[in-house]
């Protein structure tokens, strides 16, 4: 999460809203928001409904897998990053730009 703060500003630049979803509680959440300097809203899911309809939720140790998603504003999913890939803000940064030219 620390590097999609750390490249806030070229998605903000592409018109593009950074959010970060988590299965922590609230006050969990906001705990690591402010320990790590993210500035971003972070969401709760703690039914993890979020994380099950995205296909996301390891269903043995009931945690949400790392991923990153961007959706486009008509809600259509243009890209995802799994795994360690979801930690390197680049991908996402890309395809951002790319939508705010089509």
């Amino acid at each position: 999460m620390q590097a999609y703060q750390a490249d806030i500003a070229k998605l903000e630049t592409n018109g593009s809203v950074v959010m970060g979803i988590s299965v922590d509680s609230i006050a969990a959440n906001a705990k690591f928001a402010k320990e790590s300097g993210v500035t971003f809203p972070l969401l709760s899911d703690t039914t993890k409904q979020v994380s099950t309809d995205y296909g996301v939720l390891n269903p043995l140790l009931r945690f949400a897998n790392r991923t990153t998603f961007v959706v486009d504003r008509d809600g259509i999913i243009q890209h995802v990053d799994a795994g360690g890939g979801a930690v390197d803000p680049t991908g996402a940064v890309q395809v951002c730009s790319r939508l705010k030219h089509d």
